[in-house]
């Protein structure tokens, strides 16, 4: 009994460490193994599972707007980078080069991708003429390196897996239009598949991306009250486009720049299903992103007809993901590794319960019990994963709810930050002077200015003057 109290020991409680907690699980629950490389991490089969998972989800939510997939070069010429000054001022500290082919110096540097705006302008460059030829809506599945001072499993690490989005579009509405619908694309998905209920808005001019006329975001709250950046999209205007001189040939024969838009997700998000859902057994994975949904578990399984009736049921519910734990370890470390590993249901079958032709599903969610006839387990498997999913939203929608404070001026705020974890709805002149002070006196960034604005007084919470908009402060990741 010992032994198999162990795994679950072995993670730090959240409550006593969130940090330590968040990187038990990763490694304890086999999403990541750590590399020989500094900063880079190995993605295990469950964790790239995982990411499939997102990927495929996605992918199909981008192509229904339209979006192809492209693949565009690892490298780029530093020629090419410099070409756009506010983009490169913004990537020179995380940027690695390549300086050697062989044992030759390369002519020209080489930069390993950061991020691919420079390449896609390089090519609409080339390929854009007439408004026949707009919009261009591509997207790329890809990694990306970042030479990172502090890294985190899917967090942030050097190198890491997502997806970037770049359009081109004749007019500025058109690329606006764009920009938010992906936005809405990433916010729906994560409500929808990853049950994490998101912030929409746009970022204030010192958080936007480097080169970006306007960015906006999704943030998460996480268990501990910090935000997550979970997915971007950006409104180039047509800055890219008059530096890397993409023009097109409008109905009227004139010449005109097109008007650019970036988004992206990364296995970032990842981190977000670990820290909005899980808890101190381990991982808890949504029902639809799951690799595994439900595990069947027999008992006393050395039984005869135990294991038969195992993969009989297992054969029943093929219109699901579902395996069958066959293997030697008693059925308490089968839990406690189907826990950690965040499947949703397990399924429990012996011969007690062969006689009554049922079976036991446990939620892993909130551990309840239900006993199923085998003749309606897949309609009822199928009703538990949908209200597991359910119930999953609701209870990070009611975290948000109840972990976010307004504040109408600095003390307020300086008393919230210190004692409440969350999110703070805050006036704010729009003066980066004020928003740089928040960040100093109290850590709280400025996480997003909400689609969905509130009056919450006439003045800043900073500097008392008259307020234009209505912001999410917080402590980030």
């Amino acid at each position: 009994m010992a032994q198999e109290k162990k795994l679950v020991e072995e993670i730090t409680s959240m409550e006593e460490d969130f940090a330590q907690w968040y990187t038990d699980v990763v490694k304890k629950a086999e999403l990541i193994e750590y590399s020989s490389v500094k900063g880079c991490m190995i993605i295990r089969p469950y964790g790239y599972a995982l990411w499939e998972n997102i990927q495929r989800q996605l992918d199909a939510d981008f192509k229904a707007t339209g979006v192809e997939n492209v693949y565009m070069p690892l490298f780029i010429p530093e020629s090419l980078l410099q070409k756009e000054k506010d983009h490169v001022e913004g990537f020179a500290p995380e940027v690695a080069w390549v300086t050697h082919g062989g044992e030759e110096k390369l002519q020209e540097r080489l930069c390993v991708r950061p991020t691919s705006e420079t390449l896609f302008c390089d090519l609409y460059a080339n390929i854009i003429q007439s408004y026949r030829d707009l919009p261009k809506l591509y997207n790329q599945w890809c990694s990306v390196v970042r030479w990172e001072k502090t890294t985190r499993p899917f967090l942030r690490s050097t190198e890491f897996l997502w997806q970037e989005g770049h359009t081109a579009h004749a007019t500025e509405e058109e690329a606006i239009e764009r920009t938010i619908q992906m936005l809405n694309v990433y916010a729906d998905f994560c409500e929808r598949v990853l049950a994490i209920p998101m912030i929409k808005g746009k970022k204030s001019d010192k958080e936007k991306f480097a080169g970006a006329k306007s960015t906006y975001t999704i943030e998460a709250m996480m268990h501990d009250g910090k935000a997550l950046q979970s997915g971007t999209s950006h409104d180039f205007g047509d800055g890219f486009a008059r530096a890397f001189d993409i023009q097109y040939t409008d109905k009227n024969n004139q010449l005109q720049y097109v008007h650019q838009t970036s988004w992206g997700m990364s296995t970032r998000i990842i981190g977000a299903i670990i820290m909005v859902h899980g808890d101190n057994s381990g991982l808890v994975l949504p029902p639809k992103v799951a690799p595994v949904q439900a595990m069947i578990i027999p008992i006393a399984q050395n039984k005869e007809g135990v294991l038969d009736k195992a993969y009989e049921v297992k054969e029943k519910l093929k219109d699901f993901k579902v395996k069958v734990d066959d293997s030697d370890k008693t059925p308490g470390w089968k839990f406690s590794e189907q826990e950690m590993r965040g499947i949703p249901v397990r399924i429990e079958i012996g011969p007690k319960d062969i006689e009554k032709n049922q079976a036991v599903v446990v939620r892993r969610d909130t551990r309840e019990k239900i006993f199923v006839s085998l003749d309606e387990i897949e309609e009822k498997l199928a009703e538990i994963l949908e209200k597991m999913q359910s119930d999953m939203l609701e209870r990070a929608k009611a975290h948000l709810a109840s972990h976010t404070y307004t504040a109408k001026n600095m003390q307020e705020f300086e008393e919230i930050i210190s004692n409440k974890p969350g999110f703070i709805k805050a006036m704010w002149c729009m003066d980066e002077a004020c928003e740089n002070e928040i960040k100093d006196r109290t850590g709280a960034t400025s996480r997003c200015m909400p689609f969905e604005q509130e009056n919450i007084d006439d003045n800043c919470v900073c500097c008392g003057k008259p307020a234009k908009t209505m912001v999410y402060w917080g402590k980030a990741y």
